[in-house]
């Protein structure tokens, strides 16, 4: 952490527009993992994605909802030749990398890195780059566009890609609205979705600025680290036809049915939160933005008889509830991202496709915001005095997987919830500020250290990392 000293305004002009800009809706976006070979092409590569990457700055409109982003891992920057004392200054999280935190994010038994879908969790994944548009024909353009920054270079090579989609719908693959609840950053110019929760400080989510706690974090040197991010992405798989038969073994009806997914997710499907509508589902209030995330839990309900403490929204967001700490430290910006064919309505037999989301996470803090989140409310109840139940929805898979719902006079509980959501990969990320583009692209030639495990097998994937021991990943 660096000293804080006085702060501008946020430099919005020199930050990712992927970091603090809402999506549009519909659209279609697409993730690609890029491997570098020659830190020479692979700086060339940063240079060019200066030139299309979109700042959030640019004005909304058709050009301002098409847009390119780009990330680099820890092993990313190795490979791109930053030397080892500015690697230091990142965070530790994000220099061991996802699959080596794998134990505290609860990615064991299916979920374990050893059934990644490859090369997701190894050390070839080196730099993420994002493209989104609002339908597939401009995402294709824009692919165009950015194409040049990485298919003309023979020292760089893209190595996977997902594309993903966002329905006007706004719903996921289980059939609930998404990527409703998001924060206010101060200095953005960008309303939060929920009117009763005051803007974050901007540290929070951009490297550089003050955060809630009154410091400064920044990757040094300060024109690296200043106006970037961390970015978690996680390819999650969804069972639909399990979630679907499980509602439906559990319910007395189609009422009931709809019920309990609205208690398992702390909303009903059309996106209306249980907080303003308790007893049934209101899909206009569902569809309007400036009512479906302005609701607190304390006040009206804290004991979780109307929105249960163990749901998934109340576990990612606990709002003003009373907790352990305080859960703004603990926010992040969430973006969620449709991915397979749909599975078609009313069918409750698994048909094989691969379908779920692509997730990703914008926080300046990995250790609090995601890896806290994850860990410490999705993985265990003890935070509101649910024991160790897990989440009902995207819960690790060994341990308790009950769900209480509270009720007068006797609560519900549900017990051994099979397991909706399977961990397929993801990354740990540094999304840098424009100019820092640019100066990775201006790197120096050096020898880059090699990493000290061969590619392509799963041991790659716990042994990327900064594992702490200081000489040993650098020989």
């Amino acid at each position: 952490m660096v000293p804080e000293t006085t702060q501008a305004a946020l430099e919005l002009h020199d930050i990712q527009r992927c970091v603090l800009s809402p999506r549009p809706t519909p659209y279609a976006a697409t993730y690609i993992l890029v491997r570098v070979d020659d830190p020479a092409h692979g700086r060339e590569l940063m240079r060019r994605a200066s030139a299309v990457v979109t700042s959030a700055a640019d004005p909304v409109g058709p050009p301002g909802e098409t847009w390119v982003s780009v990330a680099v891992t820890y092993q990313g920057l190795r490979a791109l030749g930053v030397p080892q004392d500015s690697l230091d200054t990142f965070a530790w999280e994000f220099r061991q990398g996802m699959a080596a935190r794998a134990k505290a994010l609860g990615d064991v038994g299916e979920s374990d890195p050893a059934n990644w879908e490859p090369p997701l969790g190894t050390c070839d994944v080196h730099v993420v780059l994002v493209a989104l548009a609002p339908d597939s024909e401009r995402l294709e353009t824009v692919l165009a566009r950015a194409r040049p920054a990485f298919d003309a270079l023979p020292g760089v090579t893209a190595i996977w890609r997902q594309d993903c989609h966002a329905l006007p719908s706004q719903t996921e693959p289980f059939g609930y609205r998404d990527g409703i609840g998001n924060p206010a950053v101060q200095g953005s110019g960008i309303p939060g979705s929920n009117r009763l929760e005051p803007p974050l400080k901007a540290g929070e989510f951009v490297l550089g600025y003050p955060d809630e706690l009154g410091g400064v974090q920044t990757p040094l040197p300060e024109v690296l680290g200043r106006n970037g991010t961390y970015m978690v992405f996680r390819k999650l798989h969804q069972r639909v036809a399990a979630f679907r038969r499980f509602l439906r073994d559990n319910s007395t009806g189609p009422e009931d049915e709809e019920l309990l997914a609205a208690k398992i997710m702390g909303r009903w499907r059309s996106g209306a939160p249980l907080a303003l509508t308790p007893l049934h589902d209101a899909p206009g209030l569902g569809a309007d933005p400036d009512r479906n995330n302005t609701f607190l839990y304390e006040r009206d309900d804290p004991a979780g008889y109307t929105t249960p403490g163990g749901c998934h929204i109340r576990r990612g967001n606990p709002r003003d509830a009373s907790v352990a700490g305080s859960p703004r430290l603990h926010r992040m910006i969430r973006r969620g991202t449709a991915y397979g064919p749909q599975l078609p309505e009313g069918v409750l037999e698994d048909d094989g496709e691969d379908r779920g989301l692509m997730f990703a996470f914008i926080g300046a803090h990995l250790g609090r915001q995601f890896e806290f989140v994850q860990s410490e409310w999705m993985n265990s109840g003890v935070f509101f005095g649910g024991g160790d139940e897990r989440d009902p929805v995207i819960g690790f898979d060994q341990g308790c997987r009950d769900f209480t719902i509270p009720r007068r006079p006797v609560r519900r509980r549900l017990r051994a919830l099979p397991t909706f959501v399977v961990t397929r990969g993801g990354e740990y990320c540094f999304v840098p500020g424009l100019r820092a583009l640019r100066r990775l692209g201006e790197l120096p030639d050096r020898p880059v250290p090699p990493v000290a495990v061969p590619r392509g097998g799963p041991a790659d994937r716990s042994s990327c990392g900064d594992d702490g021991a200081g000489d040993g990943l650098h020989s």
